[in-house]
């Protein structure tokens, strides 16, 4: 019997750890979770994990800064970040902190697992138009937002004012979950 890969899924909320986890466990991996980062880091050091899947917003610290943790303790780790709050400027951020892709929820296991195959992918090969779309008006507008917000560090009124709105209008529109396309 071989055994199988180990993987951490981290996310805060326990509904989805626990569909995910053993959806992901039906499918051939041996899966431990954790709620945050100081909870993956803890796994992480016992166990060692060779596939992580990261929720971008945690209470306490982000996503972001797991990857961060994850890298510099195991370099050859494979991360996929899952997220219901997803724009470009996070998703870029993640890869270069070393993730392999980047979800966005509701996500099942395929997904995800499909996530880490498109990361692991030659990087030279050609994309199948088909699977470029342009995003809406809205979705734009959204990642426009999230680019600026990531250049000026969160700085709710330094973005205002470079988006040339006011500080509760960007407030409002950060409270809404991000369009689908």
């Amino acid at each position: 019997m071989t055994e199988r890969p180990r993987l951490l899924l981290v996310d805060d909320d326990e509904r989805l750890r626990e569909r995910l986890g053993l959806a992901l466990h039906d499918r051939g991996y041996e899966v431990r979770t954790a709620k945050d980062t100081a909870h993956a880091m803890r796994v992480a050091d016992a166990w060692e994990p060779e596939r992580v899947i990261v929720d971008l917003r945690m209470p306490g610290q982000s996503g972001l800064e797991l990857i961060k943790q994850l890298k510099d303790f195991l370099p050859e780790v494979e991360i996929v970040v899952l997220t219901g709050y997803g724009s470009i400027a996070t998703a870029v951020d993640a890869v270069r902190l070393g993730a392999l892709g980047y979800v966005n929820k509701p996500a099942d296991a395929d997904m995800v697992l499909a996530a880490f195959d498109r990361g692991e992918a030659d990087p030279n090969t050609e994309v199948a138009e088909d699977d470029w779309r342009t995003p809406s008006l809205a979705r734009a507008e959204w990642e426009h937002i999230q680019t600026v917000l990531s250049e000026t560090g969160g700085n709710i009124s330094e973005a205002a004012r470079r988006l040339g709105l006011h500080r509760r209008t960007l407030q409002r529109k950060l409270q809404k979950k991000p369009p689908r396309d």
